[in-house]
Order: structure tokens, then C-alpha cells, then sequence
């Protein structure tokens, strides 16, 4: 007999990057009473990585739970970039409604549309939560418009249609009914949370039942799975079997060692928990996202859909360059491989695949984004390796025809550079499927585009727009292979000899391109110092040194001007690279190098 747990309430938030999703939950949290009065608290406290806090995006989903009126409400926060899109899907399963955050000046966006759907098509009730109403360019009754617009063409159900919407500001901690309403604080969304969000409901006698949405991994204790429990109860030393919707052999049978409910940001450990809950559960050593908790006696999976496949990968390389191993601290083809399969535990987009050579592993993931955090993740942790330039994942159709990833791509553009963008997307044979206008003086533009075609375009994008433009991309289809793309139209500048870089020699060199290093850097013969200005590579010694006679005195290079370098972050470096080249990644530098250092190899290998 399915009954409803009226003191629960499961939720999601969904946003668009940078909508104030995390300082929302940073709000709910301060209100709710989780902190103590004089307790500090780091801002957007959801965001516990680095590099999540650095970027200021969500990477991973997060659990939270806060009380209000004696009813749970937990919380997961959503990432809202497309490569994170793995997340979002699984995180929709736990939940009973979604609250849709939108900024009150930039409106409904595209990464927005991608989660939204997926909650649509749940029949998961939606909250409408115009944020940022404080901003001075806010246009909140024309978002509202463009919000039911979006529903609309989502194909949203007449019940999804007729959503309540409030009015906030998540920074300054409070939200309204109306727009006029005098702000005090958050209670307004709490009480529409608990008015308007179903409770969860499920069978408390029947025989245990829970879908595991998403895994966390903790060095003491391995891999924790989380979700939410449907029917009847799980408790601590239960006997359990685990088993898979989509792999019909897969029965294991295992005990419950330790039972988690979270209550505001800390795990609290539970003896049992009933239907509705969110739980963690540690001690089963393989448990992964999509397996179903059951009792013995009635094993059954709950369906779940299958995550979406990778369309981009990288190769991963032992470090070989003359340099190695003198900046990191994990170097070894071993090390490199137990930190690639120990990401697997909590990354399930993420594949990693061994080659025919122990020192090179096939990294493959959902975009550039996802594999450029999971490299600046290994450096930080002092691990030395290569990469090489990302590379689509091709398959094939019953012909054999071969099949490219394409994807959409959303661009809002000030009105001055659409032509230039438009020029540079239709080389990388992208189509202009619609152009509309935006606010103030922006265009937004619409491509469909394979995939391959947007690998080291962002840094060229935001070069061409004076870092202005705005671009959001997601997953379409697999269509048929469009042709070959050029990626650069310049050449390299490779260093000559191995040695450390003199003004004299960069002097005489930065009249062929722009370089990437400056006086005093160590450079190694094949190592890229720089971008040539015509369309081949070029080697230069940057160690030259000036013959000294009596009338030449080495004080006279003190005049010399040199350009100032431009130095590559860790993103324009992956677009720069070509495919003859690879990435040296060290927790203290990056550097570009060819795959075959001795030019003489080189110049052979390009000539067979």
C-alpha cells in the first residue's frame, strides 16, 4: 500500500552557470538554522573543490538537507554545464520537484533548457525562481514571459504550466511573492517548497528498495553510494542484494555496514531510514550508479536510464620529454594509471581505456571542460604527464558510413563581431540554423556543428568577440562525418637547442611570431616556444648568445625590446596544441612540445 511521507521533501535546483544556484542553497542553509549565530561560513560553501570555487561552477551534485517546520528538506545541487550533464540526469531520479533558478537580467539560457527538459519529461513539478532582482538591469516581468515561453516549447504538461513564481535575491537573502512585496527573507520559498512540491511516497512494508543516483569516494572507507530509498526500509547489518536494470545478470548479495542521512552539510550515521529518505551507504566495495538495493526475497531493479556516452577523448602519456620527472612527484606509467582509474570511482562519464603501450592511456569524456578539470586536477595533486590534442569519438551506422557527435551552439554576441563569428563557425563547418535579437545591442546566434569543429575555437572566440561573446554548447546526435576541418592556420616556433632562452635569441626570434617564453626559461630542442605568423613550423635558437669582440660589449643587449610573452592557461594550451604535439602537464608548468623531438625523425615522419 503506496502512502506519502508528508515530513520530507526532496528537491533539485536547476540553473544556468553562474544563476546563483549555490549561494541560493548558502541562503537556505544560514535560515534554516544550520550555522551557529557566530559561526563563519566561506561563501558558496556547496562548492568544495578548488577548482569549482576558482571558476565559480558546480562540478559535481551535492547533497544538503535543511528543516523547516518540522518537515526535511533535502537539497541537491545540480551542475549546470552540459559536459556535467551525466550528473543531472542520474540527481532527477531522487527528487520529487525541481526549483528553476533564472537570472533576472540574462533570463531562460541554453544550458538551462538541457536540465529542464530532463525534469519535464519526469512530470517532476517545477518552482520558478527569478533570482538577482536586485541588479540594477533586471527585467523580471519579460523573463517571466520568456520562462513560459520555454516551457511551452519544452512541451511542459498544463499542471507544469501553471508553476508559482517568486522573486529573489539569493545574495542579499530573501524572496517575495510579488515583485512589490517588501523583501524579508527566504520563508516565502520554504513555504512554497513545502505547499507545492509533492512529499514522497512508496510502500514502507514492502521489501526494501533503492536506486543508487550518485557515488562519493572517501579514502578511509572506499565508495559511498547515494539515493533515495522507495519502499520500505534499509537499515544497518540488513542483508541485501545488489542488482542492475541494465545488466540482468548482476545479483550480489552484501550487508549494510554503514547507514548516512545528511543534515545540513555533514553526513549523520542513522541506524535506518524509511521510504523517501536520501541516504549514503558505505561497505560495498563495487557498488555503482544505476545499481538497486533490494531485499533478498524480491529482487528488482528500478529502471534508470543509461548515461550518455563520451564523444571526445585524450591521450594520457608518461612524461618523456628531457625534463621529466624534475617538477612532479607522480611520474610513473603506474602512478599515472592507479589516478586514472581511481577517478572512474566517482566520475561515470568518464572512461579510461589501455593501450597497446603501457605508458599511454585513451582518456574519454563528455567535452574539453570535463577532461581539462580532471588534468588540472592530477597537476595539482603533483602529477607529471602529457596529453595529447582531444579528438572526436567516431562511430558507425548499419552501412559502415561513419558517424560524427554534432552539437548545438548557443552564442550571444554584441552586434559588432556576428559577422567574424559567423566567418570562423562556417569554416568549422558549422550551419547557422537561427539569429535573433538579444538585449542590449547583442545578437544571439544558433549553429549546429560537429563536435570536432569547437575543439580550439573558445580562446580563438573570445579573442574575436574582445571577450564579450557568450558561448554554450550541448550534445545533439551522431551524424554523418562533414569533412575535414583545418584547425590552425599557423605554424609553430620549436626550439633548436636545448638550453635556457637569452634576450639576444628571443630578440632575433619574436620577429617570426609570438612567443610563449621569455628571458631565463629552459627550453629543450622540439619544445614549442611560440606561434608562427605563417602557416609552418619553424625551428629558431632562442639559446644564441652574441659573439663578443673589442667593439661588441655584451652591454649593449640591455637595449634590446622584447614583446612581452603570452602565456597559455591550461585551456588555451589543449586549443593551441596541434596533432603532431603534445601537452608536458607538471604541477609548475606547462609546455608544448612536438611528439618527436629530433627534427631529423620529424622532418622523415612528415615526408612518409
Amino acid at each position: 500500500m503506496k502512502t506519502k511521507r508528508e515530513d520530507i521533501r526532496n528537491i533539485a535546483i536547476i540553473a544556468h552557470v553562474d544563476h546563483g544556484k549555490t549561494t541560493l542553497v548558502d541562503e537556505l542553509l544560514k535560515q534554516s538554522g544550520v550555522f551557529r549565530e557566530n559561526q563563519e561560513v566561506a561563501e558558496r560553501v556547496m562548492d568544495s573543490n578548488d577548482i569549482e570555487r576558482e571558476r565559480g561552477i558546480t562540478i559535481l551534485s551535492k547533497n544538503t538537507a535543511v528543516v523547516y517546520k518540522n518537515t526535511k528538506i533535502n537539497i541537491i545541487d545540480t551542475p549546470g554545464h552540459a559536459d556535467f550533464g551525466g550528473e543531472v540526469e542520474r540527481v532527477l531520479k531522487m527528487v520529487n520537484g525541481v526549483v528553476l533558478l533564472v537570472d533576472a537580467f540574462e533570463g531562460a539560457m541554453p544550458q538551462t533548457k538541457f536540465v529542464l527538459k530532463k525534469a519535464l519529461a519526469l512530470k517532476l513539478p517545477v518552482i520558478v525562481c527569478i533570482n538577482k532582482i536586485d541588479r540594477p538591469e533586471a527585467r523580471p516581468d519579460e523573463v517571466i514571459d520568456e520562462v513560459l515561453e520555454l516551457l511551452i516549447d519544452l512541451g511542459a504538461s498544463d499542471e507544469q504550466l501553471d508553476c508559482p513564481f517568486l522573486f529573489a535575491s539569493a545574495r542579499d537573502g530573501y524572496a517575495t511573492y510579488n515583485i512589490d512585496d517588501e523583501p524579508k527573507d527566504m520563508v516565502p520559498l520554504f513555504e512554497t517548497i513545502l505547499d507545492y512540491i509533492p512529499a514522497p511516497e512508496g510502500d514502507p512494508d514492502a521489501g526494501t528498495q533503492m536506486l543508487i543516483s550518485t557515488i562519493d569516494y572517501n579514502e578511509y572507507v572506499g565508495r559511498i553510494g547515494v539515493g533515495k530509498v522507495d519502499n520500505g526500509t534499509i537499515s544497518v547489518n540488513q542483508d541485501v542484494v545488489v542488482v542492475n536494470h541494465h545488466d540482468p545478470d548482476k545479483q550480489k548479495k552484501v550487508k549494510i555496514s554503514k547507514l548516512y542521512e545528511f543534515d545540513g552539510l555533514n553526513k549523520v550515521e542513522v541506524k535506518e531510514a524509511g521510504i523517501g529518505s536520501i541516504v549514503a551507504i558505505s561497505g560495498i566495495a563495487d557498488i555503482s550508479i544505476g545499481d538497486t538495493i533490494c531485499s533478498p526475497d524480491n529482487p528488482v531493479p528500478i529502471e534508470f536510464q543509461k548515461i550518455s556516452e563520451p564523444t571526445i577523448a585524450m591521450q594520457f602519456v608518461v612524461n618523456d620529454s628531457p625534463f621529466a620527472g624534475q617538477e612532479g612527484k607522480f611520474v610513473t606509467s603506474r602512478h599515472l594509471r592507479d589516478r586514472l582509474f581511481r577517478e572512474l570511482n566517482t566520475d561515470v562519464s568518464l572512461r579510461v581505456e589501455e593501450t597497446d603501450n603501457t605508458d599511454s592511456f585513451k582518456v574519454s569524456g563528455r567535452g574539453e571542460l570535463h577532461l581539462s578539470v580532471l588534468v588540472e586536477n592530477m597537476r595539482r595533486e603533483g602529477y607529471e604527464f602529457a596529453v595529447s590534442k582531444a579528438e572526436v569519438l567516431y562511430k558507425k551506422d548499419e552501412n559502415g558510413k561513419q558517424l560524427e557527435p554534432m552539437e548545438t551552439v548557443y552564442i550571444d554576441v554584441p552586434d559588432e563581431f556576428t559577422g567574424t563569428v559567423i566567418d570562423k563557425l562556417s569554416q568549422r563547418k558549422g550551419e547557422l540554423r537561427n539569429m535573433g535579437m538579444s538585449n542590449g545591442g547583442y545578437t544571439r546566434l544558433e549553429f549546429s556543428i560537429p563536435s570536432r569543429g569547437l575543439i580550439g575555437y573558445r580562446g580563438e572566440f573570445l579573442t574575436d568577440t574582445k571577450g564579450n561573446g557568450i558561448m554554450n554548447t550541448a550534445f545533439d546526435c551522431y551524424a554523418p562525418y562533414k569533412g575535414d576541418i583545418q584547425y590552425r592556420s599557423q605554424g609553430s616556433l620549436i626550439a633548436f637547442e636545448t638550453g635556457e632562452a637569452v634576450a639576444y635569441g628571443l630578440f632575433n626570434a619574436q620577429d617570426r611570431g609570438t612567443l610563449f617564453i621569455g628571458p631565463g626559461e629552459k627550453v629543450y630542442s622540439g619544445m614549442v616556444i611560440g606561434q608562427n605568423a605563417k602557416t609552418d613550423d619553424i625551428e629558431l635558437n632562442v639559446c644564441k648568445t652574441k659573439h663578443l669582440t673589442n667593439t661588441r660589449s655584451s652591454s649593449a643587449d640591455e637595449a634590446l625590446k622584447l614583446t612581452p610573452p603570452r602565456i597559455l592557461s591550461l585551456e588555451e594550451a589543449l586549443d593551441f596544441i596541434d596533432t603532431d604535439e603534445l601537452l608536458e602537464v607538471t604541477p609548475k608548468s606547462l609546455r608544448i612540445r612536438k611528439k618527436i623531438l629530433d627534427p631529423k625523425l620529424r622532418k622523415r615522419s612528415n615526408f612518409q
